[in-house]
């Protein structure tokens, strides 16, 4: 029996006829973080996706508590927040709109108070009412950010969670991982700027430029 939270055994990953990478296994429990480097085109999207339980992986297995997360899809789901690449916004709906659609489809109960705050955290409490479409990409990342401080999670797994921020927002939005971890979360995060996500909390990088 593993003794990580999270464990991937033997991991692949195929695109076409080009291996991205092969044999990646990695081992995580609370309160450590991984950061995943890789140039463009290595696959750090692809193995997120694969963590994440959104891609299947052409070898290798994802276990989550000891059991494969393709057996306990609605657990994993539960302990998983997943924020991706792209803004993943409904351009025509604020940013109210989008959380709390997000949310449901999460199964979270939140109140409108509770997402204008946690906007207001994030320095958005001024455009909660606007559509997505006329926010910047800054602004859209931080408004999905927004949605750590409402969903509770034990994993966290985030592909460039700092694209678009600039510096103040960079720092808060690491404090925020920073609180997860010291609270026993886990987190897998993709980034091309190193993370400083300070001294108390384990952290291992696994270079995927090397990986296939």
């Amino acid at each position: 029996m593993t003794t990580g939270l999270l464990n991937a055994q033997g991991l692949a990953c195929t695109r076409g006829n080009q291996r991205l990478f092969n044999d990646i296994n990695l081992q995580l429990t609370a309160g450590q973080w991984l950061y995943v480097q890789g140039e463009n085109g290595a696959g750090k999207t692809s193995l997120l996706r694969i963590l994440a339980g959104l891609t299947l992986p052409t070898e290798g297995e994802v276990l989550w508590q000891n059991s494969p997360i393709g057996k306990q899809r609605s657990q994993y789901h539960q302990d998983l927040l997943y924020i991706g690449h792209q803004a993943g916004l409904k351009e025509d709906l604020t940013l109210t709109e989008n959380l709390r659609a997000q949310l449901a489809i999460d199964g979270v109960p939140v109140s409108d108070a509770a997402i204008r705050e946690a906007l207001t955290r994030m320095g958005l409490g001024k455009r909660q009412h606007l559509p997505a479409r006329v926010l910047s990409a800054g602004q859209k990342r931080r408004g999905l950010l927004a949605r750590a401080l409402l969903r509770p999670a034990k994993l966290w797994i985030l592909d460039e969670p700092f694209n678009a921020l600039d510096v103040q927002a960079i720092a808060q939005a690491q404090d925020l991982l920073k609180t997860h971890l010291a609270q026993g979360g886990l987190l897998v995060l993709t980034s091309h700027q190193t993370p400083d996500l300070g001294q108390d909390a384990a952290g291992f990088i696994l270079n995927l430029s090397g990986a296939h």
